[in-house]
C-alpha cells in the first residue's frame, strides 16, 4: 500500500514538469532580427497562420505565439512597408527548420527603394576640380561646355536624408550648393544648384 501513493506522487511531480522540461505544446519561441526596417508595414507569418507585425526601426522580433518541441516552423514575409517594392525585397535567411529550443537566427532583410538626386551647375565656365559630396558618394564634375550642366550624385535610400557640399572647388571658381539639405521622400530629388562665380 506503501507503493500506490509513492507512484502517484511521481507522476502528479512529472506531469507538473513536462511543460518545464519542453514536453508540452507550444513551449519553443520563434523569431530574430528584421534589418530595412524604417516605417510601419512589415508583417511575418510562420507556418502560413501565426502573423506578426513588426514595427520601426525593426531588430529583434519574436513570434507570440509558441510552437511545440520538435515541429516545424516556417517565417515568410506576408507584408512589406510603402517604402519597399514588394515582398521579393524582403529576404528571410534561415526562416525554417524544426524547433528543437529557442529560434533567435532568423534574419529579415528589407531593401528600401532609392530614388535620383541630381541638379545642375551654374557658372562653371569650363573650370576643372570641382568635387562634390554626399556623404561618401563622391562625384569628379568634368565640364562639358554647357551652362547650365547637369549632374547626378549615387541614388538615396527613402527616408534616409542628404546632404550635397564642395569638397574641392575649381580652378578659379568659387562655388556654393542651394537646396542642399533635405530628406529622400517618395520621387527623385532634382532641385540641386551649384552656383559658382
Amino acid at each position: 500500500m506503501i507503493r500506490s501513493p509513492l507512484r502517484a506522487g511521481i507522476a502528479l511531480a512529472c506531469a507538473l514538469s513536462l511543460s518545464a522540461c519542453g514536453g508540452g505544446d507550444g513551449d519553443v519561441y520563434v523569431g530574430g532580427q528584421a534589418f530595412g526596417v524604417t516605417k510601419a508595414g512589415l508583417v511575418l507569418t510562420n507556418n502560413g497562420g501565426d502573423d506578426l507585425p513588426v514595427p520601426p526601426p525593426g531588430g529583434e522580433f519574436f513570434f507570440p505565439t509558441r510552437v511545440e518541441t520538435d515541429s516545424g516552423y516556417n517565417v515568410q514575409v506576408k507584408a512589406v512597408p510603402p517604402n519597399v517594392d514588394g515582398i521579393a525585397n524582403c529576404v528571410v535567411t534561415r526562416g525554417t527548420g524544426k524547433a528543437v529550443f529557442t529560434i533567435n537566427t532568423i534574419r529579415v532583410n528589407c531593401k528600401i527603394r532609392t530614388h535620383k538626386l541630381s541638379g545642375n551647375i551654374v557658372g562653371l565656365n569650363g573650370a576643372t576640380g570641382l568635387v562634390l559630396v554626399n556623404g561618401t558618394d563622391k562625384q569628379t564634375i568634368t565640364p562639358n561646355g554647357t551652362n547650365p550642366q547637369g549632374f547626378a550624385m549615387a541614388e538615396v535610400t527613402e527616408d534616409l536624408p542628404y546632404g550635397i557640399a564642395i569638397l574641392q572647388q575649381p580652378d578659379g571658381r568659387t562655388c556654393s550648393v542651394e537646396n542642399a539639405t533635405g530628406t529622400m521622400r517618395e520621387t527623385d530629388v532634382g532641385n540641386v544648384v551649384v552656383r559658382c562665380v
